[in-house]
């Protein structure tokens, strides 16, 4: 219970009137500047690229296709691309729900953003109809008391749903709140706490990487969705990943800045990959 109410001093903490943008103060952390700055300069170079200007939509187009095989991949659906990209029917069995699942909620990511900042929580719904749609009863509505949570990946204890609605109530009022925190602290965030609290009854790490896709495109860092940070979340492992955020949920100022720069070095590998993609584009039309 200790580690949970650290998470909820530093998500919480404007209903607590501690500070009017708690998360802002998250980008004061010891090395969190220089992994905004990182990230910055690593989509820059994305967007710098001659090919962008000519065929964005392709560059955006292979990246939804990349970030949905990284974020199928960290929940153990770990295709290789030429699969996901050649398979039509995902409605066999467990894995091939998750990678069809990663496919529509990133396609789902880019039609949501007019939302976001009005209504994070219907959101969130939305993309659990999207991604749990053979779930019936259980689909598009946080989970209640005494219901399972599938999510077999993620071992840390699992907060009640009083708490997590809580929590999630607070999360909401932080985003539509806005506030000057970099766009990297408030996906990694968003992305955290979802993991920890895993408010669904299933599919809330593909959600969570789903809601940080969607901060990082509406904050205006990567409007046209080429930096897929799921990309670099699968390159990074699942092992890192886990290690990662135990540190947010820690709920330390150690534990937090490090979650945030792997958050980062996620995003800064998605670029990457873009980049290579351009180049290789660059090469085919040369």
């Amino acid at each position: 219970m200790g580690r949970a109410l650290g998470v909820r001093r530093v998500v919480l903490m404007s209903t607590a009137g501690a500070t009017a943008d708690p998360l802002a103060a998250l980008g004061a952390l010891p090395g969190v500047a220089d992994s905004v700055e990182s990230v910055r300069k690593s989509v820059d170079r994305v967007y710098g690229h001659r090919i962008m200007r000519r065929r964005s939509n392709a560059i955006t187009s292979e990246a939804a296709l990349r970030g949905a095989r990284g974020s199928a991949a960290l929940a153990g659906a770990d295709w290789a691309l030429e699969e996901v990209r050649r398979r039509t029917d995902f409605s066999g069995d467990d894995e091939a729900r998750n990678v069809g699942a990663a496919l529509r909620l990133t396609a789902e990511a880019g039609q949501l953003l007019s939302i976001w900042r009005q209504s994070p929580l219907r959101v969130l719904a939305r993309l659990h109809l999207v991604a749990a749609a053979d779930k019936a009863d259980q689909v598009g509505r946080p989970r209640q008391e005494g219901e399972p949570v599938d999510e077999p990946l993620v071992g840390l204890p699992l907060p009640s749903a009083a708490e997590a609605h809580g929590r999630l109530e607070g999360l909401a009022e932080l985003i539509i709140a806005g506030g000057s925190a970099p766009a990297l602290v408030t996906a990694a965030v968003v992305h955290g706490e979802l993991l920890a609290l895993r408010p669904f009854t299933s599919h809330n790490g593909l959600i969570a990487r789903t809601a940080e896709r969607i901060v990082l495109i509406g904050s205006g860092l990567d409007p046209k969705s080429v930096c897929p940070a799921e990309v670099g979340h699968a390159e990074l492992g699942r092992e890192a990943y886990l290690e990662a955020l135990d540190g947010y949920v820690s709920g330390t100022p150690e534990g937090m800045a490090a979650w945030i720069a792997h958050c980062g070095r996620a995003v800064g590998l998605g670029a990457r990959e873009s980049t290579a993609v351009c180049e290789a584009l660059q090469r085919g039309a040369a």
